[in-house]
């Protein structure tokens, strides 16, 4: 009797151990993903506050001189009073 007793404590200890070292390593998994998650978050972050900052930078220089005539000859095919334009069509 007291060797089933005894059996018996170490079986329910055994079992209770291999639970919590499963709980702890599934623990330990979600913990890692939540780590590499959170990396990658923080990299979205940079890299949407450089976005940001290059879009300030551009409503700033939108009122210069350089940037409007820039902008009319690229996207406006627009030029300047007698300014001759040549087009290379050769390859």
């Amino acid at each position: 009797m007291k060797k089933t007793k005894t059996l018996f404590k170490i079986l329910f200890i055994t079992v209770i151990l291999i639970y919590v070292a499963y709980t702890f390593i599934t623990q330990q998994k979600t913990i890692n993903q939540y780590a590499e998650n959170c990396e990658k978050l923080d990299a979205q972050i940079a890299e949407q506050k450089d976005y940001k900052e290059d879009l300030t930078k551009q409503k700033e220089n939108t009122e210069s001189e350089e940037f409007i005539e820039t902008t009319a000859r690229e996207k406006l095919d627009m030029y300047l009073p007698n300014e001759k334009v040549y087009t290379d069509t050769g390859f």
